[in-house]
């Protein structure tokens, strides 16, 4: 019993680990998380969730017996015991029994067992889980963490083990139980009071009532208009000098329309023009600290395109490769190593011109964990085109962490600032330039989108008179606030306190998938459904949605895992007030609880019964309802007509083509806000209020509006050929074959373009049926493909396809389905992957099953590739 085993959460991390631990170590990988707090309605371990019966009791004994079967409910709902101590009922992941039982029966036979998961609180978790799952002697278990996977690095971490650290286990542990009690208990109120399907988190709603704040700052926002002044000017030397009026009177000039343009160009034609004052001064610019997961984010987003999804993707199989440190940190920090190979690469290959005397230091911000390092190369000499087995996005992502871990240790760059006034008649003009006199770290490194940053003013004193040689407006508008994209989402996350580094992936991957905002154009907008939520919320959940009480919530779990406070008693006190306005929320309105989902009431007739239609708003949208579905049966009418949503976002390339569209908006003539359209038919259009889940603004707008949004081509069948034509549905706008023997259809994208035709089906005799003598063919519908028996209607026996299956019969595919046979055919458990249909991110992808349940384990088709996930630790690692 000589050996050890050494447990670590990643299949490709222990291959790395492997190659550094000598023969006497046993690495194995425990593939993300083993264990986890059960889904809804799983039993909980005690006898406490019984229901109890209140027959033959007093009034007393009953209020007491109810009071604790609703709390037996809801501990066997979340899984955890929010009234006794915090106990929590954590069970094995479905799908990693096999694991488990490997992990068990390799610890039998080993005298040490290290937990070399990640270093950060999850990790920690994850470590702690294994240590209660495999059991035994505590002694044996010791703890090994690492900032970066090298030789020397493990080496050291393996000489000098430590205790598992139960202060991050209690932090994480804490961030768990507080965002199941939000998850599970506002959800059902949003479902009650608003409309099903909806669901809130302690983060991710904060994070969603940042876009929607944004979004009604820009519908509220009004463009005016302002014109720039340009006059081209010749200097004595026949130097071209162009020149901006600024000034009237030594006052700030704002030219508000074109006549007074007109009037200002005229008095410039004829005027004369005289340099009154010239500026020069050197400044310097300090190069920029080097990366921590929110800037590695934000860069990767705005220089390479990189979702945050993809960048923390990529950057988790470097790290795993050993190319980079731990890139989950919120640490300026370098080592002391890292900095002098830096300096001595610097002086090498550049110069010592580039080596300021002393290394450069970058102050962390407040709350960082000093302990971590920056993210950085592991080994300097490494440049991306010496790394193995890495695609070219990796290596890009790699060139950019080197980059900026280099230029972060040089000289800063030198500029000389030129500035020149001139003065005509009663105006002032300016013209500004600056040039680059060392470049310092820019020579590694340029600042992003200013790569023609220079511009050389022409030699000019004061007193030189310049002649006029033409002028040149410029009609603008004020610009409505920036819409967030990911980089800049992700900095006001950081900016506010609000989740961890890492956090932000999962938080923006999360408030897409629950329809609150949407992203096009690398751009965030709020859909009508998350505005309503938010206010809502805001509403009845004051403390949870306010900025700072979410940002003391990260300071406080960060005292836990200092060890300065206690999780209980945290959790207590969040418990506590989060029930208080539980309670308030889910009472009557006029009782101060939660206000309903709103309805606009409208004057267009119900084509069915001609009462007034109303406008609803749900989970799947905006629509027209009859106002008569409350009445009683004998007379409810439950007619309803989709509205298809005026896309403005297509065409927004730039914060100017945002104005014009903003500019082109109605405006509500009870509040002012900027209308959302929305198409009722070809000819009537609807414009509701921007705010209409307070305001009931709308306007009817009667027009030709044909294709209501789709603006291409008229299209033929593709299996009669004859014409389709645009209709609206109930899950939105689609194209219907005109012919009456042909039930034919095709969905309209988001872009607006008509879906490709579904596929034919494919028939496989060799794949009998259960339940009759029919045999499988495979079908392409609208929740993706799937087996259905060949004599359906007769029998309707269906299921999800084998990966194995499409292996098998590949000729006989349709070569758009051919990816499909390159996904995995077993998880690493054994277990046979099945082809299944996202309805939220509409993206086909595998996954295994464990008798018809999910088993944890699944992979996306991403850029190419199948990417591996665990869905319980939301990590993705590449498919071998």
């Amino acid at each position: 019993m000589s050996k050890s085993l050494v447990v670590v959460e990643s299949p490709a991390k222990a291959k790395t680990i492997n190659q550094y631990l000598g023969k006497d170590f046993i690495v194995k990988s425990s593939i993300g998380h083993v264990r986890d707090l059960p889904k809804t309605g799983k039993s909980y371990s005690g006898n406490k969730t019984d229901t109890l019966s209140t027959k033959g009791m007093t009034i007393e004994e009953k209020t007491r017996i109810k009071k604790e079967n609703k709390q037996n409910t809801l501990i066997k709902k979340i899984g955890i015991n929010p009234f006794h101590g915090w106990t929590a009922n954590y069970q094995i992941l479905p799908g990693k029994e096999k694991i488990v039982s490997e992990l068990k029966e390799l610890a039998k036979n080993v005298d040490n067992i290290y937990l070399a998961t990640d270093l950060d609180r999850e990790g920690e978790a994850i470590a702690w889980h294994l240590q209660e799952i495999i059991g035994g002697d505590k002694g044996r278990y010791k703890r090994v963490v690492f900032n970066e996977i090298t030789k020397n690095s493990i080496q050291q971490a393996f000489k000098q083990p430590i205790d598992l650290n139960m202060n991050g286990v209690n932090a994480q542990q804490a961030r768990r139980f507080m965002d199941r009690i939000v998850g599970f208990m506002v959800s059902p109120l949003l479902w009650k009071k608003i409309a099903r399907g909806l669901s809130a988190g302690r983060v991710q709603s904060v994070a969603v009532k940042i876009l929607v704040e944004r979004e009604q700052k820009i519908k509220t926002f009004i463009p005016e208009e302002f014109w720039d002044i340009y006059v081209n000017t010749l200097t004595k030397n026949n130097n071209c000098l162009c020149l901006q009026v600024i000034k009237k009177n030594n006052l700030t000039l704002k030219v508000a329309n074109k006549a007074e343009t007109k009037l200002i160009t005229k008095i410039l034609k004829n005027a004369e023009y005289e340099v009154c004052n010239r500026e020069d001064k050197s400044t310097l610019k300090k190069a920029p600290a080097p990366y921590i997961t929110s800037t590695l984010q934000q860069a990767a987003s705005t220089i390479l395109g990189y979702s945050v999804k993809r960048t923390m993707i990529l950057s988790q199989k470097l790290y795993e490769a050993g190319y980079i440190t731990y890139m989950r940190t919120d640490s300026t920090n370098l080592s002391v190593e890292s900095i002098e190979s830096a300096r001595k690469y610097i002086v090498n290959e550049f110069g010592k011109s580039y080596l300021p005397i002393k290394s450069n230091i970058y102050n962390n911000k407040p709350g960082a964990q000093e302990a971590h390092e920056a993210i950085r190369p592991s080994d300097i000499t490494v440049q991306a085109q010496k790394l193995k087995n890495m695609d070219q996005d990796a290596c890009k992502l790699y060139t950019l962490i080197w980059n900026q871990f280099i230029s972060c240790q040089m000289t800063e760059a030198q500029y000389h600032l030129t500035k020149i006034y001139v003065k005509a008649e009663k105006y002032i003009l300016q013209s500004k330039g600056r040039i680059l006199k060392f470049d310092g770290w820019t020579r590694v490194q340029r600042p992003f989108g200013k790569q023609n940053e220079e511009k050389l003013l022409p030699t000019v004193q004061i007193g030189d008179k310049l002649k006029f040689n033409h002028i040149k407006t410029k009609q603008r508008f004020t610009k409505p606030p920036t819409r967030f994209t990911e980089a800049s989402l992700v900095k006001e996350l950081e900016k506010k306190g609000i989740g961890r580094p890492s956090t932000y992936s999962a938080i923006i991957s999360t408030i897409q998938e629950r329809g609150y905002v949407k992203l096009e154009q690398r751009r965030f907008y709020s859909e009508k459904m998350g505005e309503i939520v938010t206010d809502r919320l805001n509403t009845s959940f004051v403390d949870l949605m306010n900025y700072n009480f979410t940002a003391r919530m990260e300071k406080q779990l960060d005292q836990i895992a200092e060890g300065n406070a206690n999780w209980k008693t945290i959790l207590d006190g969040f418990f506590n007030d989060f029930t208080h306005d539980l309670q308030r929320a889910g009472k009557d309105i006029k009782y101060g609880g939660m206000k309903p989902n709103y309805i606009v009431e409208t004057n267009i007739p119900c084509p069915t019964c001609t009462r007034p239609m109303v406008v609803r708003i749900a989970s799947t949208g905006v629509f027209l309802s009859c106002s008569g579905y409350e009445l009683l049966p004998k007379d409810r009418c439950k007619t309803t007509i989709n509205l298809s949503k005026e896309n403005w976002n297509n065409n927004i390339l730039s914060e100017e083509s945002e104005t014009a569209a903003l500019r082109a908006k109605k405006r509500c003539q009870n509040c002012k806000m900027a209308m959302d359209a929305y198409f009722i038919d070809d000819k009537h259009k609807i414009h509701l209020c921007g705010s209409n889940s307070s305001c009931t603004g709308y306007i009817i707008e009667i027009g030709q509006f044909k294709g209501q949004g789709y603006s291409g081509p008229l299209i033929k069948c593709d299996k009669c050929n004859a014409d389709m034509l645009l209709k609206n549905g109930r899950f939105g706008k689609y194209m219907d074959c005109t012919s009456s023997d042909c039930k034919n259809t095709r969905k309209i994208l988001k872009n607006g373009e008509v879906a490709p035709p579904k596929l034919e089906p494919i028939h496989f005799p060799e794949l009998p049926c259960k339940d009759s003598n029919a045999y499988f063919i495979l079908r392409d519908g609208a929740s993706g493909l799937f087996m259905a028996a060949s004599n359906f209607p007769k029998s309707r026996e269906t299921r999800a396809p084998l990966v194995k299956e499409l292996i098998n019969f590949k000729e006989r595919l349709h070569s758009k389905l051919l990816y499909l046979t390159l996904a995995p055919s077993e998880d690493p458990s054994g277990l046979s992957t099945v082809i299944r249909f996202s309805r939220k991110s509409k993206e086909t992808y595998v996954r295994s099953e464990l008798n018809g349940k999910p088993s944890g384990w699944s992979s996306f088709y991403i850029e190419g590739k199948w990417e591996i996930m665990d869905t319980r630790k939301k990590t993705l690692n590449r498919s071998k």
